[in-house]
């Protein structure tokens, strides 16, 4: 590109006036339309531009936007934590991939409705569209390296932004837009396309597949018996399970369909057992570790799901503990540190008592125990979740001591992690935890340490975070997302 192309005439789409809506579905129609305007135009442009044709012009589309303007104080239900705002003003965001997110869409925006009493405005905003977000949407497509085209994108094309693709609004640090107006979700366009990107690459499987009850595991065993119930779930027309999803969005309807392992997996398999409305159980294996962990719970956070749950291996602190032992986690000790910077050390991650009754039930109906008898398989209690993996090499002094004072029962490199991104993302969130060693009293994680008892309780163990899972999904909304998640001032959407 010579020098005078950077002085390109900017060529967008064609103005598009805003609209007030009172029925949420014709309010989701327009967003669609407007972004399916935007991405077609920057796709047209692009795919010219790559079989060889010469930039004319600097190509710019903008993500559509919803807008809610609020003149009075609103009176509404004060147990709701979300579907409403706090104060008169203007309220917006802007939106990406409304067909993936329709039924969301549609939910939130008909809270407003209903709770104001006043339409939603949809336009475009001034947002500029990536063309890589663009193109991300199009799995047929693909943005080539920087260096293979005789032109660099950026001169051409809008690339992603910083100052738009970031955590400041669920970090509480967001300031308000140019023209005043507050936010009114968590996330903007650009920083879900971001993560719905990442989500692809991390898991093999499309956003798509993802589904509102989400579990994390650090297991390879809970993979194969997650697809072994997946396919007896399938085999049950009244499971209301319809098709199960590995890596490479190879989705089965059938209990003896075929699934092909990957030649490569990627970094954290992702499997789905799908059911209407996303109302499925989404598996994914995110490996040791809490950085991992946070990358996993970064990017499934835009999904907006309404629990996710850490079912996997811990080290049992107390000599009483046997290995297979479960662990119920109702505080935890963070020392994994990669949330330090957005999620102070000092700030408590409250145990969330909807989920802690699901688990608890759930561990006696599979267990077949209750009561004082529950609690020699179950212990209740702090849940440590450190970076060092080798930890039982340090000094025993400091390590030993800090879990003694904070009477921890069991240590891990992830459950911390993930109560807290769900505690920093307002996604509600839990832990059950099966004691695989016990470093502390002699019983290393090695060879042959394994017992049939410690065997049939992992197999227990995927059952009870499945089962907890249905509970919760038979909760209603307003009681699983409770207030316990939301500070002063919240943004409307879940």
């Amino acid at each position: 590109m010579d020098m005078d192309s950077r002085y390109l005439p900017v060529e967008t789409p064609p103005a598009a006036a805003r609209e007030q809506f009172a029925d949420p579905a014709a309010a989701v129609a327009r967003l669609q339309q407007l972004y399916t305007e935007a991405t077609q135009f920057l796709l047209s442009h692009f795919g010219r531009l790559i079989e060889g044709e010469k930039p004319q012009a600097r190509y710019r589309a903008f993500y559509p936007e919803l807008r809610l303007t609020v003149a009075n104080h609103p009176q509404v239900d004060s147990r709701l934590s979300f579907g409403h705002v706090v104060a008169p003003g203007s309220y917006a965001i802007t939106v990406t991939r409304p067909d993936l997110f329709e039924g969301y869409l549609k939910e939130q925006i008909a809270l407003l409705i209903k709770n104001h009493s006043v339409p939603v405005t949809v336009g475009l905003s001034d947002t500029p569209m990536s063309v890589h977000f663009a193109v991300a949407a199009h799995s047929d497509l693909a943005v080539p390296q920087e260096g293979v085209l005789d032109f660099s994108l950026r001169d051409v094309f809008d690339v992603p932004d910083l100052n738009t693709m970031n955590d400041d609004i669920v970090n509480g640090v967001a300031q308000p837009m140019a023209d005043g107006a507050q936010y009114l979700a968590a996330f903007t366009a650009q920083r879900v396309d971001y993560s719905l990107a990442r989500l692809q690459h991390y898991t093999a499987t499309a956003a798509e597949h993802f589904q509102n009850f989400v579990l994390f595991t650090n297991y390879q065993f809970y993979v194969d018996e997650f697809e072994a119930f997946g396919r007896r779930a399938l085999s049950d027309p009244e499971s209301g399970y319809s098709s199960f999803v590995a890596p490479g969005n190879q989705e089965i309807q059938g209990p003896d369909d075929p699934l092909t392992p990957l030649s490569k997996m990627p970094q954290m398999p992702a499997y789905h057992l799908k059911r209407a409305n996303g109302q499925g159980i989404t598996l994914v294996n995110i490996g040791v570790g809490p950085s991992n962990a946070k990358t996993a719970t970064d990017h499934i956070a835009v999904l907006r799901p309404h629990a996710w749950l850490m079912v996997g291996h811990c080290a049992g602190l107390r000599n009483s503990q046997r290995l297979g032992d479960f662990v119920l986690a109702h505080a935890y000790l963070r020392e994994d540190h990669v949330l330090d910077d957005d999620l102070p050390v000092w700030v408590p991650i409250p145990a969330l008592a909807e989920v802690q009754v699901a688990l608890q039930e759930a561990v006696a109906e599979v267990t077949r125990l209750d009561g004082y008898e529950l609690k020699r398989i179950m212990r209740t209690g702090t849940v440590a979740t450190i970076d060092n993996r080798n930890w039982e090499l340090r000094d025993q002094s400091g390590p030993v001591h800090r879990l003694s004072l904070s009477r921890a029962v069991a240590l891990d490199m992830e459950s911390a992690t993930i109560a807290a991104n769900g505690f920093r993302f307002r996604v509600p969130y839990g832990t059950l935890l099966c004691v695989s060693d016990k470093p502390l009293h002699g019983e290393l994680k090695l060879p042959g340490m394994a017992t049939d008892f410690y065997r049939t309780q992992v197999a227990n163990h995927l059952q009870i975070g499945i089962r907890a899972m249905e509970k919760l999904r038979e909760m209603p909304l307003e009681r699983i997302h409770s207030r316990k998640l939301r500070s002063f001032s919240e943004t409307a959407f879940l």
